[in-house]
């Protein structure tokens, strides 16, 4: 058994245009000084990381670490969830989408497209320059609009999507391979992967690649009452990144789990901040360590009701409460009468 690394920050919720969270020292000592270990990385973000010289540039990267070890934290994983989001985009969702893209590229789908596997293959590559084992992303979405089958779907269009999404990103799929990276994508509905049997549709078409993995979270399945403790020991093997985030699911006479077109704080389903919602994180933690999961516990906080800067804090305690440091040795050893295989045989009545 291994014992999980922590906990970890996801920066995405954090970056901002004020002090402490405006630039790459400032926000990795705010992160120490709350109480972390390591922060998760994303890509787009442009006050912190410069992604083109990150992806060809080891010295940069190095630099990079550097910085961060200086003001207390690890770097350990990068994500590019808004870049893998637009890999894949119906069209009912550009206008909306375009705001995760350059300037450059709004308006323009397919340039768009382009623009999204070049960001993708620059994070993969920063990703190596840095000695990670994994990257976490979006798989986007093309299948999504027509999740609930009415009107009735034709024949056809969902396999369809799933094979145009595999074409997309088996490339990149490829290029994580050849860096040594996993590629974990995160279950997230408005996501063509958003549960398990959509992500084992994606694993069929792209013949079940090695380095295709999944970014666990608990919160999306308790929002979908999906057993999220099963889906552990389900894909024990194909689990390669952890988010920690706490979410309730409260329905009403009113309102279930699509949640009545509701603001984050009013709708049955919502995000909390680690502790505070019905994720059972003791059950979980137990699972990680026993399934010998080689990463990091990594906080991302999203509440609709504390603020941010007290949830981190106390997400990096309840992290660091519930990381389980595994046993070296069984706890009945005291009771070890040191057997062999003579001893073996006459216990089972095979010798005299």
């Amino acid at each position: 058994m291994k014992t999980i690394k922590g906990p970890g920050l996801f920066l995405a919720q954090f970056a901002g245009d004020e002090a402490p969270f405006n630039d790459w020292a400032s926000i990795c000592r705010w992160a120490a000084e709350a109480g972390y270990a390591g922060v998760q990385v994303p890509s787009w973000e442009t006050r912190f990381l410069d992604l083109d010289r990150a992806a060809e540039s080891k010295d940069y990267c190095d630099e990079f670490l550097g910085v961060a070890r200086e003001n207390g934290v690890e770097v350990p994983e990068m994500t590019c969830h808004l870049q893998g989001q637009l890999v894949a985009v119906h069209p009912a969702y550009d206008v909306a989408f375009d705001g995760f893209a350059a300037p450059s590229v709004h308006n323009n789908p397919s340039e768009r497209q382009k623009w999204a596997v070049d960001q993708v293959e620059k994070t993969l590559r920063a990703a190596a320059n840095m000695g990670h084992r994994a990257v976490g992303t979006f798989s986007g979405a093309l299948a999504w609009p027509y999740m609930y089958p009415w009107p009735q779907r034709p024949a056809g269009l969902v396999e369809m999507a799933f094979d145009e999404l595999a074409i997309r990103w088996t490339p990149l799929l490829n290029l994580a391979d050849e860096l040594g990276l996993d590629v974990c994508y995160e279950i997230h509905p408005g996501e063509d992967l958003h549960d398990g049997v959509t992500f084992e549709m994606f694993l069929d078409r792209v013949n079940q690649h090695p380095r295709a993995k999944m970014l666990y979270d608990p919160s999306h399945y308790v929002l979908q009452c999906l057993d999220y403790l099963d889906n552990i020991d389900i894909y024990a093997d194909r689990i390669g990144m952890f988010h920690v985030k706490d979410a309730e699911f409260n329905p009403t006479g009113r309102q279930g789990v699509y949640g009545g077109y509701q603001s984050w704080v009013n709708r049955a389903g919502r995000f909390r901040s680690p502790g505070d919602g019905q994720v059972d994180f003791g059950a979980v933690f137990s699972k990680f360590a026993a399934m010998d999961f080689d990463g990091w516990a990594v906080v991302e906080w999203e509440c609709a009701l504390k603020h941010p800067e007290d949830g981190a804090r106390e997400g990096a305690a309840f992290v660091r409460d519930h990381i389980i440091r595994v046993t070296t040795h069984a706890f009945d050893d005291f009771a070890d009468a040191g057997t062999d295989d003579e001893a073996n045989a006459r216990m089972l009545g095979l010798k005299p």
